[in-house]
């Protein structure tokens, strides 16, 4: 009797970039030469941001999709860069929202240049998204990137409606990283998928995945701001209490803890209190709320898997496989 065939190995982000990597020289390629302008200013910002690297997570999965579905080519690439560009406008002005001074180990540009520049430069590479996506002459890809935009703009604004607000419960939560986060990898899975002329069916699946993966990532790095070593996640660990974020662990600890405990959380959200971070993180513990949102960001995790049923089998499926693991795994 033969043996069976064993099925691969899920690979992990090492192996994914690695299989990625033409692609995303290609991507890095475009970007770099998208960006230029003529004002010193813009350059000088554009390249700051563009350097501090980051996975290009975003960029990446539009590649994954297209391949995954026999698709590719330019057309991807500037798909790629444009999703970038609109995450990377986005960095820009949370920054300057957030007041934040660190992203990625390294200083933030409202921090090197000042607020309104990291302002206007976020708005240029909006702009300049949206020239790219009229290049490629393709109603539905611009329909999905208008949608997502404003989406985008509408999670920036819910976020800022529910900072230092204890009474942020987990349905709002799911509502701010959905349009925050989850949009912009929804529309990258799915616009790899229709440039790649899949049917709507498949499509929706690659959306599905897409969502499912970004609410993932973002309940396991908002699990990072509490527990993760802050050298090794870039930022100053506790960012999001200091902002008067309530975050999954936090909310779940509020919603579960004794109401003398309930009282003083929500006194530290109110106040953005990163002082009390030991109470906070005391309070976590005592109610399991690390153990609760890492099973939330599992269990999103496995419905982006099960989304890809709907692909046929490939190395570039099993790359999309094992973004869906690594999001949930990463340490930073």
């Amino acid at each position: 009797m033969s043996a069976q065939p064993q099925p691969a190995a899920v690979p992990g982000i090492a192996a994914i970039q690695a299989l990625a990597a033409g692609e995303m020289a290609a991507v890095d390629a475009l970007i770099r030469g998208r960006l230029a302008s003529d004002v010193v200013l813009i350059n000088q910002i554009s390249e700051h941001i563009v350097a501090a690297g980051g996975k290009r997570l975003r960029p990446m999965l539009v590649v994954l999709a297209a391949r995954a579905l026999g698709g590719g080519g330019p057309a991807a690439h500037q798909l790629a860069a444009i999703i970038e560009f609109i995450h990377t406008s986005t960095l820009l002005h949370d920054d300057v929202v957030d007041e934040s001074d660190l992203r990625r180990g390294r200083r933030t540009a409202n921090a090197l240049w000042g607020n309104a520049p990291s302002v206007l430069v976020g708005d240029f590479l909006y702009s300049r998204s949206f020239q790219l996506m009229v290049e490629l002459d393709s109603m539905p890809v611009m329909q999905v990137l208008a949608d997502t935009t404003n989406r985008i703009a509408e999670g920036e604004v819910l976020q800022l409606l529910h900072v230092h607000n204890p009474d942020t419960d987990e349905a709002a939560y799911l509502r701010v990283i959905e349009r925050k986060t989850a949009v912009l990898f929804a529309a990258a899975t799915r616009l790899g998928a229709l440039l790649s002329g899949a049917n709507a069916a498949t499509q929706q699946a690659m959306h599905d995945y897409g969502l499912n993966l970004g609410l993932a990532f973002q309940i396991a790095d908002d699990v990072l701001d509490y527990t993760a070593d802050a050298e090794a996640l870039g930022k100053n660990l506790g960012d999001d209490l200091a902002e008067g974020k309530a975050t999954l662990p936090l909310i779940h600890a509020m919603a579960h803890s004794a109401d003398a405990v309930r009282q003083r959380l929500r006194a530290v959200v109110e106040a953005g209190d990163a002082g009390a971070m030991p109470e906070v993180l005391a309070a976590i513990g005592q109610t399991g709320g690390i153990g609760y949102s890492r099973s939330r960001a599992e269990h999103y995790a496995a419905e982006a898997e099960a989304a890809l049923d709907a692909l046929p089998a490939s190395e570039w499926r099993e790359a999309l496989r094992g973004l869906a693991r690594y999001a949930i795994s990463r340490t930073h």
